[in-house]
């Protein structure tokens, strides 16, 4: 029979659905008895969604039921105390000054999250709404380059960080804190302490909308903001191809697990406009995006082209809603940001007063 411990580190290959963590780490294998040829797993059910718990309950069972040695199994499941059935819903708090936060998020690392995110927060400044910032990312931060660093962070008098600020934005980045030869080689606890700080710690001031442009993936420093600090809705970037498809789903699912509205799905390098010919080349596939988003019930809001001035603008600091605002790629951005506009003040109007 195997032992509790090897047990254990069988389950810690059963990923949570909707995360990149697995069940372990999660909190959900409460304890593991092993006892007369049997093994009794007792986990704790961190989502009210029946589902789920199904889900992790028949992979829990395979597992065991894989190893050498064992006979009877059984699945014993326990329902968490209230204020944890949400994955951490309960310690969630707002941003003293901020009417919205919105995680701008993506399945998987190379789809243009952060030029998106940098835009986005850009358009809605454009149509009138004050704007924060804030680089989540603090292994491969970007934002700091995108818009641009030409200054040092201040602390003010009561140690709070005081934002940069640049085209009518408010930011904040690990990268204004760091060298670029300097790599960011910290554990968990270390980065969780961190993003604690970028979102409670700054003056951040009166804001319409703080944007955060989390790293790619679903893992812990993801859920770490999503535990932390209340937010208005999520917006995931995709591109066309089947395997980034593949990790929208994720995306999508890690945002209604933990009770979080998803606003929409961007699909960009949805094609690409030949400057020569004018012709609309599809290279990595089209419409996939808003064929998922309906599918998974979510709105599409729209979809971006490759193109030179958007990875232009982001290597140069300048974004190409800001540089250039008469081009209509800056005109997509700007009707995508108004959409998340409509539904951020739709969510207004039925917040009880």
């Amino acid at each position: 029979m195997p032992s509790p411990q090897e047990i254990q580190n069988e389950l810690r290959k059963i990923r949570y659905p909707g995360f990149s963590r697995d069940i372990v780490s999660f909190g959900m294998v409460k304890d593991i008895e092993v006892a007369d040829g049997g093994v009794t797993v007792i986990l704790t059910a961190a989502s009210a969604k029946p589902e789920v718990i199904a889900e992790i309950s028949s992979a829990v069972e395979q597992t065991v039921a894989a190893m050498p040695g064992v006979g009877k199994i059984k699945i014993e499941v326990e329902q968490a105390p209230p204020p944890r059935m949400v994955a951490g819903a309960a310690q969630r708090r707002p941003i003293g000054g901020v009417r919205h936060v919105v995680a701008v998020a993506s399945g998987k690392g190379g789809v243009g999250k952060s030029t998106v995110a940098v835009n986005l927060a850009l358009a809605m400044a454009s149509l009138g709404w004050r704007i924060g910032l804030m680089d989540a990312d603090v292994y491969g931060p970007s934002v700091a380059m995108m818009v641009g660093a030409g200054e040092q962070v201040r602390v003010s008098g009561d140690r709070r960080i005081v934002p940069l600020e640049r085209f009518g934005i408010r930011y904040v980045s690990m990268a204004l804190f760091i060298n670029d030869q300097t790599p960011v080689i910290w554990r968990g606890p270390m980065v969780t302490k961190l993003e604690s700080e970028f979102l409670f710690n700054v003056e951040w001031g009166e804001l319409d909308c703080l944007v955060l442009d989390l790293p790619p993936g679903t893992g812990d420093a993801q859920l770490t903001i999503t535990q932390r600090v209340t937010l208005a809705g999520g917006v995931i970037v995709t591109t066309p191809q089947a395997i980034a498809l593949l990790d929208v789903k994720r995306g999508v699912a890690m945002f209604q697990e933990v009770d979080v509205p998803v606003l929409g799905v961007v699909e960009n390098m949805s094609y690409h406009l030949c400057r020569k010919c004018g012709s609309r080349h599809e290279i990595f596939a089209h419409g996939g995006g808003a064929r998922l988003a309906e599918s998974l019930g979510v709105p599409f809001l729209g979809e971006l082209p490759l193109l030179r001035e958007l990875r232009e603008g982001g290597d140069t600091a300048a974004p190409i809603v800001a540089a250039h605002p008469e081009h209509p790629v800056t005109a997509t951005f700007r009707a995508i940001a108004g959409a998340i506009q409509t539904r951020l003040d739709q969510g207004d109007a039925r917040r009880p007063a």
